[in-house]
């Protein structure tokens, strides 16, 4: 029998939704794909995408610890980089950063979680 693996999805914690689509829709341009809660007093565990990247969100206890990383590969990136300045947020103000391997936007969201946007030498 043959298998593949499929690209991962990273879970970040989150513990506020009202911050987290401020920062990841209206900032960083992500889609709120869909959310699920058991119940209505439940913890929200959301679905986002950006591109070909997906990212979940979730506030349940257990599910992942805050201060993650996940690497976002892209290409474009000073025009990701303008757009993101042109919707602005208090809390961020990212530069490119030239490193060996690529050029890379780096931020935090409110959750203590990072992206690292990536486009890779070459891309």
């Amino acid at each position: 029998m043959t298998w593949t693996a499929s690209k991962g999805i990273p879970i970040f914690r989150s513990f506020d939704e009202r911050l987290a689509r401020r920062f990841y829709v209206d900032y960083l341009g992500f889609s709120w794909d869909g959310e699920h809660r058991f119940d209505a007093a439940a913890p929200l565990y959301a679905f986002l995408s950006l591109g070909d990247f997906t990212l979940h969100l979730s506030e349940h206890y257990g599910d992942c610890t805050p201060g993650a990383t996940a690497i976002v590969p892209m290409s474009g990136i000073q025009d990701y980089l303008e757009k993101m300045r042109a919707r602005g947020h208090p809390n961020a103000n990212p530069a490119v950063e030239t490193l060996p391997w690529g050029q890379q936007i780096q931020v935090s969201d409110p959750f203590g979680n990072r992206l690292r946007f990536l486009q890779e030498s070459g891309s």
